[in-house]
């Protein structure tokens, strides 16, 4: 290869990688969901919620540099984030997985622990599955390796508290509040684990799961195709794992899986099957929760919580952020916590 080719290809891999890996630049798209999604806190109303969120996510990724596709999407037909929906003013290419309000129910209710996600990769890095169940089971990098989706749950909790150097009873699950997991939550009980029920959130309880400093060690059950790729994107940053297995609910599904090449309903997908290449994860708090904090409203600003995490570049950030909503500021920056 001549030196002028070797300059060539050089310049086009230190594009690619530019274009890819603005990560810090893709909190602006999950902040804006989040101030839109908050304004609807405890209002009742997850449909404008999350409408309005949406409309502020495709806002701001219309005027990034990408060729965006979308293949994990939210809403119908109508919505600007539907599955197959093309975003950005134009560039490299890439695939989106987009929830611009993870757990609405939550933020409806007035809950805790809404954020608003996005994850991006190169073409091919997220795997697209039919919408249907999937069971699921989320740890972080002190129990990666540990885990056996198709071992009894007894057995999974042992070996988690192994990793971690404790007894069964402490570890901490969190498990969707579900009639589908009332066997499971029993067998979790007889294990001596302790359980977290929560109400929406599985992608949330994932992230949780893997993160230090949340006193959470496992998040388990059965949830949605897109929720499970999420997760694993995300758990791909934090060195964590996801196993996940289609939970078809009718012959329809079976058959849905088939069309999709997958020939073997009850095969159990990986972390780097279900995100295989280089990912973009980022989320931004809704509402307050043991990982992040909700959007906080002032006078005429407002601040969000974030977290940006990238396979490429190898790091996990925490991004505090101030919203000025008008140039003549009446409120002084604070530090994070006064």
């Amino acid at each position: 290869m001549t030196d002028t080719v070797q300059q060539s290809a050089d310049a086009a891999a230190d594009a690619h990688e530019k274009s890819l890996c603005r990560c810090e630049a893709y909190a602006r798209v999950t902040e804006r969901a989040a101030l839109s999604g908050a304004r609807w806190l405890g209002r009742a109303n997850d449909e404008s919620a999350e409408r309005d969120a949406a409309d502020s996510m495709r806002g701001v990724l219309d005027t990034f540099p990408i060729s965006g596709r979308v293949m994990i999407g939210a809403g119908d037909d109508e919505s600007p984030l539907r599955v197959g929906a093309e975003i950005g003013a134009g560039g490299e290419p890439v695939d989106l997985a987009l929830d611009p309000l993870e757990g609405r129910g939550v933020v409806a209710r007035g809950g805790n622990g809404a954020m608003s996600m996005i994850a991006v990769g190169e073409p091919g890095s997220l795997l697209r599955l039919p919408d249907m169940y999937m069971r699921k089971m989320a740890v972080g990098p002190r129990a990666r390796g540990a885990i056996d989706l198709l071992r009894p749950m007894a057995e999974n909790i042992d070996a988690i508290a192994e990793a971690f150097g404790r007894r069964p009873n402490d570890v901490t699950t969190i498990v969707l509040d579900r009639p589908r997991h009332h066997d499971l939550i029993e067998d979790i009980r007889a294990a001596g684990a302790r359980i977290k029920l929560i109400q929406d959130g599985t992608v949330t309880a994932s992230i949780s799961a893997a993160i230090r400093g949340t006193n959470d060690h496992l998040a388990v059950g059965i949830g949605g195709t897109r929720q499970a790729v999420m997760s694993a994107a995300a758990l791909r940053c934090l060195g964590g794992e996801v196993q996940a297995q289609l939970w078809p609910t009718s012959r329809r599904e079976i058959d849905e899986a088939r069309a999709a090449g997958i020939d073997d309903p009850t095969r159990v997908f990986t972390t780097e099957e279900l995100a295989p290449g280089e990912v973009i994860v980022v989320a931004t708090g809704v509402s307050n929760g043991d990982l992040l904090r909700g959007v906080r409203f002032l006078a005429d600003s407002a601040r969000t919580h974030s977290l940006v995490m990238c396979t490429r570049c190898n790091w996990v950030r925490f991004v505090d952020g101030i919203h000025f909503f008008a140039r003549e500021r009446r409120e002084e920056v604070r530090l994070l916590g006064q």
